[in-house]
């Protein structure tokens, strides 16, 4: 049985951030003859999202008609911070933590996560540049930058922009084996930085 990753989209969000994740996921096991994740996109509204520097993406879901969630990957960019004042969302995020789903946090995909309140007790990361905002929303939260990505039981936070195909590969690791993830960064030509 495939596990089912959503990758969370939302205006001016930061195309790595969640391009990355999806590349990482979506070609694991390629090599092997597998296909281990079933990856779509989701959104509020399954309206063409703008990415960041105009990247049109087309949603496959809403939040409401999206599948259950075995991995969330919440992306950051300049997006992420009205997202993160969204009621909907932040909703849509608990209620997946609730579930057991395992939460991968890409740059400022935290500052969402932190205002949901989902954060409260971990190491976390985020871009460098808004590590300070990170302490603001999530001050229960330990901040520390000295580590790409922190790992904890189901969550994973990785710091900025490539760090999300850090994140990515350790989640394949951790749902397919080491071996597989390691061939999954060989096939992506990505030196993959394992925390």
């Amino acid at each position: 049985m495939q596990t089912t990753v959503s990758i969370l989209v939302f205006d001016d969000v930061e195309v790595l951030d969640f391009c990355g994740p999806f590349e990482a996921f979506s070609v694991a096991g390629v090599r092997e003859g597998q296909k281990p994740f079933a990856v779509s996109l989701v959104a509020e509204t399954t309206d063409v999202v703008s990415a960041r520097n105009g990247l049109r993406v087309l949603p496959d879901h809403d939040l409401a008609g999206a599948p259950r969630s075995d991995i969330v990957v919440v992306p950051g960019g300049p997006g992420a911070r009205p997202a993160s004042h969204s009621a909907a969302l932040a909703d849509w995020l608990r209620a997946r933590s609730a579930e057991g789903a395992t939460i991968l946090s890409v740059c400022t995909g935290a500052l969402i996560l932190g205002r949901a309140g989902l954060l409260d007790g971990m190491v976390v990361t985020t871009h460098h540049g808004a590590l300070d905002e990170l302490r603001a929303v999530a001050p229960q939260a330990i901040v520390d930058p000295s580590r790409r990505y922190h790992v904890h039981d189901r969550m994973v936070v990785a710091a900025g922009v490539a760090s999300g195909i850090d994140g990515a590969l350790e989640l394949v690791a951790r749902h397919c084996g080491v071996p597989l993830a390691e061939g999954t960064a060989t096939y992506m030509e990505y030196p993959w930085q394992r925390a």
